[in-house]
This record gives structure tokens, C-alpha cells and sequence, in this order.
């Protein structure tokens, strides 16, 4: 088939490079604009975008379909489907009925749940036991269309949110590729969402990586890692911020007020929480580096402390 690409992240390239080695051809990519990054401000690709350029692939980043003279460029290449995979943008209705064959998307949840931006994020702070990725046709609602391919991947009890995205981002190519393997043998067989069972992924927002002891130890523990690698759960400490990147609930309990720590000022420090401890691994200071528990403790004891 004659495929046009879209995406943007680090999440869309393993698909891209399945369809580079694959006999497809990929007629075009098409990408958010580059932007500036880091602390120098400097403006860069995105993977897919840099992707893109080593492999001598056409390249386009319009920053919307309703720029005239965008849609007949993708009009132009006459391809006869769409794979999108992370993009950014909204496609409207003649975007999607532009391929002979429309557009189709890998979404990193077992549709109908976690539809919208923070699938991966979501199901971790959720503590759901499994996830997935969803191969579907495209239509104008958010990840509302019939599924193609579902494929699952447990979620192991301390992944991350950067670990996670990096397991399904391979099953995504995965799935993709069994996907175009259906519709060349004729053997796809599309399946209606459910939209009793759907839920919504709200982007992040970083005011939300503010941990709140009184929530249960459990709980706390699944927002650390479903914020790490991005934006980090914090807490308040000395009228600053310590952001934690890892820690583990215990079966302990307390009645000390949520917040307050309990630790040797040597190895280990616990917080109690609305009901549990919850352990803190790795952390970090303003400026510093992410360092584990012990490194920390060696300069700042913390006993009887309460944070947050």
C-alpha cells in the first residue's frame, strides 16, 4: 500500500520504522512543527520529524489542515491510507476521507478505556492490572472508532509511566503490522466500541505531580509512577519542592498525622499517609541530581519532619 505517516513523539517511531522495512511504501510523513526545547531554547525536530529526515522521507509540518494549500499537498500524493500514531493534531472529516482507505491509529490503551491524550499515564495511576494497544478506523470523535487489533501487556507493579510507553510503543509497530496484514489478506474484522465501558485520559497537568498525603499510601505510590518520567510527583519541604521519582507503598500503619516521616536518618525514609506508608527510593532536591534515599539522608536528616 501507499501509506502517509503522522506522528510526532518518541512513541510514533517504532511503527514508523516498521513501515520503512516493510513492503509498504511510505509516500510521506507529516508532523508537528519543529519547536524550541531544553534550556537553551533551541528550536529541534521531534523523533518522528528527525526520523523522517535520515531516512530521505518528505516531510511536512503544517500547523493545521485549514492552511490553505495543506490539504491539496496531502490530496496530491494519492495514497491509499493513513496511519497515525501520536500526532498532536485534530484531523477533520476531508483529512480522513482523503485515502482511498482512510486513516487509521494506534492508540496506547485497550479501547473503549482510556480514550484521550494520557492512556499510558492514566492506567498506571488507575493501578490497573493491564493495557494495551488498539489498532481502529479513524472518525471525528475522540478514539471512538471500530477497533481493529487489540493487543495487551500487563502492567507490572512498579513500572513507570516511561517504562510502560516504551514496551507498548514496540507492541504499537506490532500491532500495526498485523493490522495491514488483515486488510491485505482480507481478514480485518472491525469491532464497534462499546461506549458504556469508555473512559477518559485528561492530559497531564503539572499541578497534579503536588503529592496529597491524606490519600492512601497506595494510592500516592501509583501517582509516583505514573508521573515519572514526566512531570514528577512533588511534595512540599523546607518552603521548597522535593520531587520524588521512586517509592513503594508498605503494609505498615501509623497514626501519625499524613505528611510526617519516620526514618533512621540513615537509610530509609517512610511518610505517613491517610492509610499506609509509603517509602520513598529516589528523590530529588532544586537543582540536584536524582539521587536514591541514602545519598540524601546523608546530608539532611528527616525523622519527625512533615512535608506536603
Amino acid at each position: 500500500m501507499k501509506i502517509i505517516f503522522a506522528g510526532t513523539p518518541d512513541f510514533s517511531v517504532p511503527s514508523l520504522e516498521y513501515l520503512v522495512n516493510s513492503k509498504h511504501e511510505v509516500c510521506a510523513v507529516y508532523s508537528q512543527p519543529d519547536r524550541a526545547a531544553g534550556r537553551g531554547r533551541k528550536v529541534k525536530s521531534g523523533p518522528v520529524a528527525g526520523f523522517a529526515k535520515n531516512h530521505n522521507i518528505s516531510i511536512i509540518q503544517p500547523n493545521s489542515f485549514m492552511t490553505p494549500g495543506v490539504l491539496d499537498e496531502l490530496r496530491a500524493f494519492n495514497a491509499d491510507l493513513m496511519v497515525v500514531v501520536a500526532y498532536g493534531l485534530i484531523l477533520p472529516q476531508k483529512v480522513l476521507d482523503t485515502p482511498s482507505m482512510g486513516c487509521i491509529n494506534v492508540h496506547a490503551s485497550l479501547l473503549p478505556r482510556w480514550r484521550g491524550a494520557a492512556p499510558i499515564q492514566r492506567a498506571i495511576e488507575a493501578g490497573d492490572s493491564k493495557t494495551g494497544v488498539t489498532t481502529m478506523q479513524m472518525e471525528l470523535g475522540l478514539d471512538t472508532g471500530p477497533m481493529l487489533k487489540t493487543l495487551e501487556l500487563s502492567i507490572e507493579p512498579h513500572d513507570t509511566a516511561g517504562e510502560l510507553h516504551d514496551r507498548l510503543a514496540q507492541l504499537g509497530a506490532l500491532a500495526l503490522s498485523e493490522t495491514l496484514s488483515d486488510i491485505g489478506n482480507g481478514t480485518l474484522k472491525p469491532e464497534n466500541q462499546n461506549p458504556n465501558l469508555a473512559t477518559y485520559a485528561a492530559k497531564i497537568d503539572k499541578q497534579e505531580a503536588q503529592l496529597d498525603w491524606s490519600k492512601s499510601a497506595f494510592e500516592i505510590e501509583r501517582k509516583v509512577c505514573a508521573f515519572s518520567p514526566w512531570p514528577v510527583a512533588r511534595t512540599q519541604y523546607n518552603k521548597s519542592w522535593l520531587r520524588i521519582w521512586k517509592a513503594k507503598c508498605l503494609a505498615e500503619t501509623t497514626t501519625l498525622p499524613a505528611g510526617t516521616i519516620i526514618s533512621d536518618n540513615r537509610k530509609f525514609i517512610d511518610v505517613a499517609t491517610g492509610e499506609g506508608l509509603l517509602r520513598v527510593l529516589e528523590l530529588q532536591t532544586p537543582g540536584g541530581k536524582r539521587i536514591s534515599t541514602q545519598s540524601f539522608l546523608n546530608a539532611h536528616p528527616m525523622h519527625g519532619i512533615r512535608i506536603g
